[in-house]
């Protein structure tokens, strides 16, 4: 089983996040931890869980405790936003 620490990539378990990948940002105590995924990557809130809630995976991101999501997203290579593709102007009818 890998080890319960900051950068740890993990799976929601239980919760209408079920199935989504998110990333501990805080080790709070034996029980909990503090995850992000963050909301606009994979739709999973920064939030405190259950470590019985999630399920660990073997990937790691070097990030430091308490990361912003903008640090994790960035860690993540997840471009901001695709660049538009120009439109041709729309001729008027003759």
């Amino acid at each position: 089983m890998p080890a319960i620490e900051v950068g740890r990539v993990c799976v929601k378990k239980f919760g209408r996040e079920a199935g989504k990948k998110c990333v501990i940002i805080d080790v709070m105590d034996k029980s909990f931890v503090m995850v992000t995924g963050p909301k606009k990557v994979t739709g999973v809130k920064r939030r405190r869980v259950n470590l019985n809630h999630i399920e660990l995976l073997q990937d790691k991101l070097d990030i430091k405790r308490g990361a912003s999501d903008d640090e994790v997203a960035k860690e993540l290579k997840v471009p901001d936003k695709p660049a538009a593709k120009p439109r041709a102007a729309k001729k008027a009818p003759a």
